[in-house]
């Protein structure tokens, strides 16, 4: 819980370091800009608040974990499905960048404080799921990693996410694909690699092998 904070916080400060330009450039989401993207993390944080008041009931046992939480698909987003149409006309509704990153830091800090005082063994209920407390927001250390990743993709200079979120989002990763990456492959590597951020280099390629890289993209949702 306290790597969703550091990944958390990591992320916001990124936000807040953007120039009013920087909200018009790419990002590492297909079809979004920079800010659609943020756009998506005040509904993430909407999604983390209303979780976290969402107990499962009492006879309700766990169904999955932190990794479990993710679903693997293979047909990487183009941008164009609804929801993702959604969030591009919401973003372009707020029109100036400053409204877009004060709504972002108040829903973000109010969903940062109620992730500090969640109990890490409650059990809550989201996508018809029931998790503990610790493992979905130890899931959302994923999230927060890969989005910092895409908002910083284009944008010369930004920081980037925590060095202890990369290596844990790493984990999570090969998890789900049921396999280590080569120790030759960074964190960040790894992660771009792994979801089709980026198609791999020929070395690269040769290195995953044959069974691993027929398992990529992971597409996750």
């Amino acid at each position: 819980m306290d790597l969703f904070t550091r990944s958390w916080d990591a992320l916001r400060a990124a936000v807040a370091a953007l120039a009013d330009e920087d909200f018009g450039r790419p990002s590492g989401c297909a079809g979004w800009l920079v800010r659609d993207l943020v756009c998506h993390l005040v509904i993430d944080a909407q999604d983390v608040l209303i979780t976290l008041v969402t107990p499962a009931g009492a006879a309700e046992p766990v169904t999955h974990d932190a990794v479990t939480y993710w679903r693997v698909g293979d047909t990487p987003p183009t941008g164009d499905d609804p929801l993702d149409a959604l969030v591009v006309r919401l973003a372009a509704a707020y029109q100036e960048p400053e409204l877009l990153k004060f709504h972002l830091d108040d829903v973000g800090a109010a969903a940062g404080r109620a992730a500090a005082l969640a109990d890490p063994e409650l059990r809550v209920r989201t996508q018809d799921m029931v998790l503990t407390a610790g493992d979905y927001l130890s899931a959302y250390v994923l999230e927060w990693t890969l989005h910092h990743l895409d908002l910083v993709a284009h944008v010369p200079g930004a920081a980037g996410p925590p060095p202890e979120g990369l290596a844990r989002t790493r984990a999570m990763v090969e998890a789900l694909a049921g396999a280590a990456f080569p120790a030759s492959f960074s964190d960040v590597d790894v992660l771009l690699v792994a979801t089709g951020r980026r198609a791999p280099t020929a070395a690269e390629r040769a290195a995953l092998g044959p069974e691993l890289g027929t398992r990529l993209p992971l597409v996750l949702g």
